[in-house]
């Protein structure tokens, strides 16, 4: 299992091309901050909240994102930025002004504060091009994928970091995102996620890091003992060779994580970095806790994981193997609440709720995922809880246009307003959103969703938006007739957030009253 590549395995990436620079600001009455709720480290410390109770801005380009950090009062304004698209060097440019301090060649969160960073519609990818945290804090990163960071060759971005916070950096939360490269240093990659100078109160939940020769540090050096604590709960390693992560001086909370094809080593804590690791999976692996490359020790507190098919190499001067029976050599204490889900469940809830696009879904502590609630920056308006009815008036999705995130194989978009409950919609997975739209501007207060008979799944969690300003109109559980107040729009969406399994809509229906 050791060598010095390493092995890509097939991943899918959903990425939209997007044009030029947009920001579009969104009515702060109906924004919301994130979904769910930060958990870990990232509570303590004045806990952390990202941009609620701020405005609300959807951007499709890097430029569109620094202009709404640039755009605000203060460095310190709350502000969301709903991401959408493709962001990479080419839309991506210095922007200028008293509440920043941007680059052309990275996303800089520089010397800012509550801000949030969620992926939202069809998704955020960002290709080639990292995400910066420096001198920041109560920052929220969620549901964007970032791709193919180097540090050598060509183009570079953030010192070959698909995340990377420095320099008196805290209260972050990292949640539900992807983080991928194609390879090793010498393929010119470096990191996922790197926190170093004084980087605290961090938590790590729900993401996906794959492909990389280094999974992430805390601590640059051997001197750079500052850093921490952080939490890392319900992640997915995998095709990693090391660092997952490496601590050095810094204090992590480890749990209820997945790791596969761990090919070198993992979790590494050294010059006195301390781990609590508890109902991990670690499969098909090696060397998946110690202290490795340094005779300067770290410890841990091992507890409820299982280590499938890991193998162990042997102790010497400068690598310190935890196994093949790994016991507890330090106690360390947690100062906050959390529930485990039990270790042998971690492989199924971890692949089912980790990473972007996943729905937001998290696990309930008892090994099933669940969509949260969002997290309001005001009070949201009240859920809806549909029920079945007959169609009054003149359905104005006859005669209209429709798309959507994505469809699977033999559903279609235009399938939901032909009339016909035969045809139907489907999403590629068990989230994802349908929109109707329209030439000219359309006043709409009820739409009725119908199911297909025999979906694979029934839709659970959805929220309905206005395409047109991302304001959320209502939200509720399961399908049928939804009203709301009458809203003059030129696009309508059904976004679900939740589903049982794949569901399929026969029709989606809209009315004037």
């Amino acid at each position: 299992m050791t060598r010095p590549g390493v092995r890509l395995l097939p991943v899918a990436l959903a990425a939209t091309a997007m044009g030029a620079a947009m920001a579009i600001t969104l009515p702060m009455s109906q924004a919301s901050a994130a979904v769910g709720s930060v958990t870990g480290y990232a509570t303590l410390n004045g806990g952390t909240t990202g941009g609620a109770g701020g405005q609300t801005v959807r951007a499709t380009t890097g430029t569109a994102i620094h202009a709404a950090l640039c755009g605000r009062a203060s460095s310190s304004t709350p502000i969301i930025i709903q991401v959408e698209g493709t962001i990479n060097h080419g839309n991506t440019s210095k922007v200028s002004g008293d509440s920043c301090n941007t680059a052309d060649d990275k996303i800089e969160i520089k010397e800012v504060s509550n801000v949030t960073l969620v992926g939202v519609g069809g998704g955020a990818v960002f290709d080639q091009l990292g995400i910066h945290l420096r001198s920041a804090s109560n920052i929220i990163i969620q549901n964007v994928t970032v791709q193919n960071v180097k540090k050598s060759g060509t183009p570079t971005s953030n010192g070959g970091d698909a995340i990377g916070m420095e320099s008196d950096v805290h209260n972050v939360w990292v949640d539900h995102n992807t983080l991928l490269a194609s390879g090793g240093e010498s393929e010119g990659y470096d990191s996922l996620i790197d926190m170093k100078a004084d980087t605290n109160y961090v938590t790590v939940s729900y993401n996906t890091l794959r492909n990389s020769g280094r999974g992430g540090l805390i601590g640059s050096s051997d001197s750079d003992l500052g850093n921490g604590p952080v939490t890392f709960h319900h992640n997915l390693y995998e095709n990693i060779d090391s660092r997952t992560p490496l601590l050095r001086g810094a204090t992590a909370h480890i749990y209820n994580n997945y790791y596969r094809y761990l090919h070198l080593s993992g979790i590494n804590p050294r010059a006195g970095g301390k781990a609590k690791v508890d109902n991990n999976y670690f499969r098909d692996s090696k060397d998946v806790l110690g202290t490795f490359y340094t005779d300067l020790p770290g410890y841990w507190q091992v507890s409820g994981n299982i280590f499938d098919n890991v193998t162990w190499s042997q102790p010497g001067s400068e690598n310190n193997p935890a196994g093949p029976n790994p016991t507890s050599n330090t106690s360390i204490s947690i100062p906050y609440a959390y529930r485990l889900d039990a270790a042998n469940c971690v492989p199924d809830v971890v692949s089912r709720t980790a990473g972007a696009g996943t729905g937001l879904q998290v696990s309930d502590g008892n090994c099933s995922p669940t969509t949260p609630s969002p997290t309001p920056s005001t009070p949201t308006p009240t859920p809806t809880t549909p029920t079945p009815s007959q169609p009054s008036g003149t359905n104005l999705s006859i005669g209209a246009g429709s798309d959507g995130s994505s469809k699977a194989s033999g559903t279609s978009y235009g399938n939901v307003r032909d009339g016909d409950m035969t045809t139907y919609w489907s999403p590629s997975g068990t989230t994802g959103y349908l929109s109707i739209k329209w030439d000219s501007a359309t006043t709409v207060s009820r739409i009725i969703i119908r199911e297909v008979s025999g979906a694979g799944g029934n839709i659970g969690a959805w929220r309905v938006l206005n395409y047109d300003t991302g304001a959320v109109l209502t939200s509720g559980n399961g399908a049928g007739t939804i009203t709301f107040p009458p809203v003059t729009l030129r696009k309508i969406t059904f976004d679900i957030t939740g589903a049982s399994g794949t569901p399929g809509v026969a029709e989606f229906e809209t009315y004037a009253g």
